[in-house]
């Protein structure tokens, strides 16, 4: 590789598709009965005897002996059975081909049409989802299926051959196989019977296999595979970007219409553009204003299809003249080379306006015209209308030119009652100026055509008005005819130009508005944080822009695909047939559906939602107009509504394996700073109980009082390790949502009556300071845990406060809560840990080297969330800390003679 030669970042992205499609190798012939099944098996032989994994999908032996020799030994999947119009057809069977997800496998008869019934309409369709699941495949086919030489096998042979192949998948196969034999030997393995039968053989001979057909089909199949190896080569150099000879590369543009004639064109395009190895476009010129018949449309689509499968690149353009708008994207392209089509008989219209081709012709300085003329029409076809058939209907409203009538019937009364008394205003000249304010407004409102129709209309009112002999359409004076000539054309030219600027700020208004729905859409789902309510807003923005039902189908855990989101009207998607195709959709990220090619008996047409990698659902639409959704801008709206819903569900799903990440990431540093701590705190006691039990386990060393004092030891260390547990356990507790307080109506005094008696060891040679109002109200709280909360601030109190040292604790109202309060004497807290005092694990700095875990806090302020209170710490003013928490104050109800317990608890 050259040194600093790198790919470009599509290029490598088309590097890794090709790495994950399988390999297609093309066995080609020019004709029939030239051996390619049988080289075809030869391959696959060798490929097994070298260990490939290999099935036979498809092959036709046609009854010849030494071809079915050649099956022996290989692997072979039968064919399906499928029922078309009362008998039973075979046909390859792709499901099991790809349950068994062979390394190869081999589909004789690339271009064979499917029984009606199967996924696919045509097997190289078959052939393309194989590739697509990462399946090697061997195929045949003859030089006269090829789509772009379809037209020139059929001036050769005078026979038509209706099945074809899209050159862009033999572009894309890896290699192609030449192979050839002799006219001669051709036509001895015919009248030998080892191609068809004597019969068929004859009649063959005799029609197609003429030994100038033949060599003229084996120069076409010579010249073809030529230019597949030059493309190979290409793509070879790209992607080891090796140093050569890089020519300036032309490039081709063919122009097509809804004319059945630019099938000829785009086949001739693309002939042309794989002559000259040049990329091509295939550009539709749609003019405002302008509507289609069903046929034009239906033919318009047929047409651009057709363009697609040949390799070329479809633009869908706007705009007035259709001349300007392909030299403009000529240029745009730096294209060389332009094809255009061209009636026999052109239309009376050439006496008085430029023809497209003429108009494409003049303005093509820098480039290559060809000029492809139509076929012509038989007289018949042509008196049925049939050569009309696609011509442009405009949809008549006759509001304009009634309006039109109107304004200028006022507007000469008006001036006509006027002129008599001020003359000067209304002389000929001015009156001429006013007769234009209506053909401007007219043509402003409603386009060009009615502002024709009011520029004649007011040259004859004008006339009939004001010039002599008036009331009449005579023209006493030659002379104003120079005048009503050169009012017509000035009312014609401003109406024109008025009727374009109205008809361009109408385009530049409908791209605006698709431009604000798919901008909206994006603000939209980037808000969005919730899936459903994301893909409710996809369905609706579609139902919206395309006004056609809309539903999103998603996998569920089991990988069944379910409608996850729905418009009004869209339960005919929703059936077992529905969900079918739309799982192919998702499997394959591809289209299907009505108005599509691949399984159009559906009733929707689907939308695969994908990302580069994964597989997400697929988007599924209701058309009203099928035909109108096969048109590449409606193709490419439906993209960019399925591309911004990949992207939107993408980011969701990806920020919630973030948040998980997150979690685990947190879950992993809580648990080695668990680890940590635990291993430290926990040794502490332990220790002490380990040692305490084996000094009295030393008989007659220690009296009575030293034992009482080991035995003391022990139960501390216990209690030390049970209270430290137990945090564990509520902290576990909180973590996973699963504390829900049991509230009751309790007395907060008794509440801490029964903690200050379970930390009474720990609270030793410190006096207790208790301020407690005899009237509190009762709090509704679970009370265990607010015990428990009051037992941790009193063991954090005692563990940092000196010996000696006071604890005060104190109680009471505050708005509508109850406040308690613990202080201590100790080393009090900075302000700025004052807020992380409460976070797990965190301990601050002593002196004394206090135990802990760190979580004591931590499960307060867990507690007291859970009762809707809050908890807090303030400096004391005569030095330490003062931990307040509150709890809510809620309506009692009317208590009963509270019952007392026996001991140390007193229910509330």
């Amino acid at each position: 590789m050259e040194a600093g030669k790198r790919p470009s970042p599509e290029e490598l992205l088309a590097r890794i598709e090709r790495a994950a499609r399988g390999k297609l190798t093309i066995f080609l012939g020019p004709v029939a009965g030239v051996g390619k099944t049988f080289a075809m098996l030869e391959a696959a032989q060798e490929r097994l005897a070298e260990g490939v994994d290999l099935v036979i999908g498809w092959v036709e032996t046609h009854g010849r002996r030494e071809t079915e020799a050649l099956l022996e030994g290989l692997p072979r999947i039968p064919g399906r059975d499928l029922e078309y119009r009362g008998k039973t057809f075979k046909e390859m069977d792709i499901d099991a081909i790809l349950k068994r997800h062979t390394s190869l496998v081999l589909v004789d008869e690339l271009a064979h049409t499917n029984i009606p019934g199967s996924r696919h309409a045509r097997r190289f369709q078959d052939v393309e989802e194989l590739l697509a699941a990462g399946i090697n495949v061997y195929t045949t086919l003859n030089i006269q299926h090829v789509e772009s030489l379809n037209d020139i096998v059929t001036q050769i042979t005078q026979i038509p051959v209706r099945e074809t192949v899209p050159d862009k998948l033999l572009e894309q196969a890896d290699e192609i196989r030449l192979i050839d034999i002799s006219a001669d030997e051709l036509i001895k393995r015919l009248q030998e019977g080892k191609v068809y039968i004597p019969e068929q053989a004859t009649r063959a001979i005799e029609k197609f296999f003429r030994p100038g057909n033949i060599n003229a089909l084996r120069e076409l199949t010579l010249r073809y595979a030529a230019q597949e190896v030059d493309r190979q080569l290409d793509r070879y150099r790209e992607e080891h970007a090796i140093a050569g000879p890089w020519p300036v590369r032309e490039a081709v543009v063919a122009a097509l219409s809804p004319s059945p004639f630019s099938a000829q064109v785009a086949r001739s395009a693309a002939r042309l553009a794989a002559g000259l190895r040049a990329p091509w476009i295939a550009t539709y010129v749609e003019i405002p204003g302008q509507h289609m018949s069903q046929a034009a449309s239906d033919q318009l689509s047929r047409n651009l299809r057709l363009a697609e499968e040949l390799g070329a690149q479809v633009i869908a353009i706007t705009g007035n003249n259709v001349a300007e708008e392909i030299l403009a994207l000529a240029r745009r392209k730096n294209v060389t080379q332009i094809v255009i089509g061209q009636p026999l008989h052109k239309p009376i219209s050439v006496l008085w306006r430029i023809s497209v081709v003429d108009q494409v012709i003049r303005g093509s300085q820098g480039m290559s015209v060809y000029v492809i003329p139509g076929a012509a029409k038989s007289r018949e076809a042509a008196r049925r209308g049939m050569a009309r058939s696609v011509v442009v209907e405009r949809k008549i409203d006759i509001r304009p030119y009634v309006e039109t009538f109107l304004i200028i019937a006022v507007l000469t009364v008006i001036t006509k009652l006027a002129q008599p008394y001020v003359p000067s205003l209304f002389d000929i000249t001015n009156m001429a100026l006013f007769y234009l304010l209506p053909v401007l407004y007219i043509a402003a409102r409603y386009g060009r055509s009615p502002a024709v129709f009011v520029s004649i209309v007011a040259v004859l009112a004008f006339n009939f008005a004001f010039i002599p002999p008036v009331f009449t359409f005579v023209v006493a004076d030659l002379r104003y005819l120079v005048v009503f000539a050169v009012f017509l054309i000035d009312a014609l030219i401003t109406g024109t130009l008025a009727g374009r600027l109205r008809e361009q700020a109408e385009r530049a208004r409908r791209r605006e508005e698709r431009t604000a729905i798919l901008y909206a859409l994006s603000r939209q789902m980037a808000a969005e944080t919730d899936m459903k309510k994301l893909l409710d807003t996809v369905v609706k923005a579609v139902y919206d822009a395309l006004g056609t039902s809309a539903v999103i189908y998603m996998p569920d855990n089991t990988g069944s695909l379910k409608i996850l989101a729905a418009t009004p009207g869209a339960e005919k998607l929703d059936d077992e047939r529905e969900r079918a195709v739309a799982y192919w959709v998702f499997e394959n990220g591809q289209f299907a559906g009505k108005g599509s090619e691949t399984l159009a008996g559906a009733e929707g047409l689907y939308v695969p939602l994908k990302s580069e990698q994964t597989k997400l659902g697929a988007l599924g639409i209701l058309p009203v107009e099928p035909e109108r959704m096969a048109l590449p801008a409606q193709r490419r709206l439906l993209e960019g509504f399925a591309g911004l819903a990949s992207l939107a569900i993408m980011r969701l799903r990806l920020t919630e394996e973030a948040r998980l990440a997150s979690s685990v990431v947190e879950s992993e540093r809580l648990r080695t700073a668990l680890f940590n701590s635990v291993s430290h705190d926990l040794r502490t006691p332990l220790a002490s109980i380990t040692g305490a039990i084996t000094s009295l386990e030393e008989e007659g060393v220690y009296d009575v009082e030293a034992r009482q004092a080991l035995v003391s030891s022990i139960k501390d260390g216990a209690l030390r390790m049970n209270h430290m547990i137990g945090n564990l356990l509520d902290t576990a507790r909180l973590e996973s949502g699963m504390l829900k307080p049991n509230k009751d109506w309790c007395d907060i005094q008794d509440m801490i009556g029964v903690a200050l008696r379970k930390v009474g060891d720990a609270l030793k040679n410190r006096p207790i300071r208790i301020d407690i109002p005899a009237e509190l109200p009762l709090v509704r709280a679970d009370f265990s845990l607010i015990e428990q909360v009051i037992v941790n601030l009193l063991y954090n109190a005692a563990k940092y406060s000196p010996a000696g040292s006071q604890i005060s604790v104190a109680a009471r109202k505050a708005d509508e809560t109850i406040q308690v309060s613990i202080a201590d004497r100790g080393p009090g807290i900075a302000e700025e840990d004052r807020d992380r005092v409460f976070d797990k694990f965190y301990r601050l700095y002593s002196p004394e080297h206090v135990s802990g875990t760190g979580l004591g806090l931590s499960i307060c302020k867990g507690l007291i969330e859970v009762h809707g209170g809050r908890i807090w710490v303030d400096a004391a003013p005569e030095g330490g800390s003062v931990f307040t928490f509150t709890l809510p104050i809620e309506k009692q109800p009317t208590i009963k003679e509270p019952v007392v317990k026996e001991g140390v608890d007193r229910a509330c």
